[in-house]
């Protein structure tokens, strides 16, 4: 009754569908949003907590690279 080309694009079709319709990959890219935003959060909270310890290290480096170490 089908043709065997007709079965082939039949197939190619169904598996793009299959495709597209699978959502695991999308999952996977919210997880990976949500971890980046908590490691963005944590590394601005760690910025703020120790920014005396920053300024410090960052004055003394430029201290020491004009050679008054």
């Amino acid at each position: 009754m089908f043709t065997t080309a007709a079965l082939r694009l039949f197939e190619l079709l169904s598996s793009l569908r299959a495709r597209v319709e699978d959502d695991e990959g999308q999952t996977l890219a919210e997880y990976g949003l949500i971890v980046t935003t908590i490691a963005v959060g944590v590394v601005i909270l760690a910025g703020i907590l120790f920014r005396g310890a920053l300024i410090g290290s960052f004055n003394s480096a430029s201290s020491c690279l004009n050679g008054s170490c």
